[in-house]
């Protein structure tokens, strides 16, 4: 039973990654058609075709391997031709420069070579004897180049120049690749709002859970043996709420006369009134009683953020010196409430960036990792393999209830969606963030010409940038190489993710 939930977990992620993978493509598929954009194919995953079947122009279908998924549009790589149209050039003019900027140049050899304009006016460059040759640029991709542009407008039929993607304005274009990593974005929100609002978080309430027997301080408790770490000597102080008589099921209502609705509100008044005389209102059974106590000044332990001790260059806890009233709390689930969803958003995505900003130190860990040098750390880089396999660990353990395994798997899928938008948005090609770049350098450059009285000009030439775009390429399947082999054979476990938190 325990194999066949393991498997249902990963079946489970591979649904959830390509249900967002899906609605990312329909992201820029539905802007693409609505602009009157040829769309040729919708496919989500890689490789061989499983499924397919055609709705008007378009083909939809589902290939074996999900890892990401395309839309096809005519006019990625605009024609060499429209790169160098410039309005109101004419035979030997700005069309003619502008042609040379991006390569017909002559020839290192001597040779001439000869251009066309969009007019079809064809100007000859012809060799001087008083000035050097010109070298030729990019003889190494020239051919690529020329192959991309073919392979990308193949499907241009005659009268369709207007309806590939190159012909597009600029604003329209940014909305067509932006639109797709705006829906794992959205997405990624909605799925934490069903996790943290819809299922809630474990929150501490005011009823009592535990109490506590005697106060030690924070440096006394570091030296003690770890055996005598959890019980109490005869000469420890005991703490207020066990000398009062708290009993755990005890709700308290108020302290020092503030009602204490929530724990933050409870603990915080407690802080405040270290050496004070209280009175503490609670109700047991049913019944309103109250109590006077000493809140003792106790010296504990300093925590960050994230409830880990703080230490000092010497290796000793951090403390802090506050109210004590001896008394740990029931654990609810609660919804989160509406006004700190944002920030529970916002960190979340500014963690994603934060993570994509160091990803270069993270990869050389892996590195070090798959060496043998170094041990996996549970908080760091994990691929889809690694994912996959939490996802089976999470459905197949019986450490959790239905309802937090749940919750668990939305947190990973609403991470993943956060994470596809932020990695979409790296300014490189092929990624979606290179053709905004693209996009908006294309748009600026545009205004600039206009504002030089140079005139309208073509589209830019995206096939110059395919030497960047096979290096980036060459480094993701490198990446993801690196962590599929990391991932299967130093796995991160769930227990070890649990025990680094």
């Amino acid at each position: 039973m325990t194999v066949i939930l393991y498997i249902v977990g990963i079946v489970l992620f591979l649904i959830g990654i390509s249900i967002s993978i899906a609605l990312h493509e329909l992201g820029h598929l539905t802007p693409a058609k609505k602009f009157g954009v040829k769309v040729t194919h919708y496919m989500v995953g890689f490789g061989p075709t499983v499924f397919s079947f055609r709705r008007g122009e378009t083909e939809y279908g589902i290939k074996a391997l999900p890892l990401g998924g395309f839309i096809a549009m005519p006019g990625m790589y605009p024609p060499i031709e429209a790169t160098t149209r410039r309005a109101g050039s004419s035979k030997g003019g700005d069309a003619q420069d502008d042609a040379s900027a991006v390569g017909d140049e002559r020839l290192g050899d001597g040779r001439a070579e000869e251009s066309t304009d969009i007019d079809g006016n064809a100007d000859v460059a012809t060799e001087t004897p008083h000035r050097p040759r010109k070298q030729r640029r990019g003889r190494l991709f020239e051919n690529t180049m020329a192959d991309a542009r073919e392979f990308s407008n193949q499907e241009i039929e005659p009268g369709e120049e207007h309806r590939t993607f190159y012909a597009l304005n600029v604003p329209k274009r940014l909305v067509v690749m932006f639109s797709g990593p705006l829906v794992n974005l959205v997405l990624g929100i909605i799925i934490m709002a069903i996790s943290l609002i819809g299922i809630g978080v474990m929150t501490p309430t005011t009823t009592v859970q535990t109490v506590v027997e005697c106060a030690v301080p924070a440096s006394e408790a570091a030296q003690r043996p770890a055996d005598e770490k959890q019980s109490c000597q005869d000469d420890d102080p005991l703490t207020p709420a066990w000398e009062a008589g708290i009993e755990p099921g005890d709700d308290i209502t108020s302290v020092a006369g503030v009602p204490t609705e929530s724990w933050d509100t409870l603990s915080s008044v407690i802080e405040d009134h270290a050496g004070e005389r209280v009175d503490v209102e609670f109700t047991r059974d049913g019944r309103a009683q109250s109590v006077n106590v000493p809140i003792i000044a106790h010296e504990s332990a300093r925590v960050d953020d994230n409830g880990q001790p703080m230490m000092n260059a010497d290796g000793t806890p951090q403390t802090v010196t506050e109210g004590f009233f001896g008394v740990g709390p029931v654990q609810e689930r609660q919804p989160l409430p509406l006004n700190e969803f944002p920030g529970a958003v916002w960190e979340q995505v500014s963690g994603v960036f934060h993570a994509i900003a160091t990803l270069p130190v993270k990869l050389i860990d892996i590195a070090e990792v798959a060496t043998g040098s170094k041990e996996r750390d549970a908080e760091g880089l994990v691929g889809m393999v690694g994912v996959g396999r939490i996802a089976g660990e999470i459905v197949s353990t019986d450490r959790f209830e239905v309802l937090e395994k749940a919750q668990l798997g939305l947190g990973m899928l609403g991470s993943l969606n956060i994470f596809l938008f932020a990695f979409n948005m790296i300014p490189l090609l092929p990624l979606d963030g290179g053709h905004i770049a693209v996009g908006l350098y294309e748009g600026a450059r545009r205004q600039i010409n206009k504002f030089r009285g140079r005139g309208t000009i073509g589209p830019f030439d995206t096939a110059r940038l395919l030497p960047l775009t096979y290096v980036v390429i060459g480094l993701m399947l490198c990446m993801t190489a690196l962590l599929v082999y990391v991932d299967l054979v130093k796995p991160v476990t769930l227990d070890a993710i649990f025990n680094s938190g």
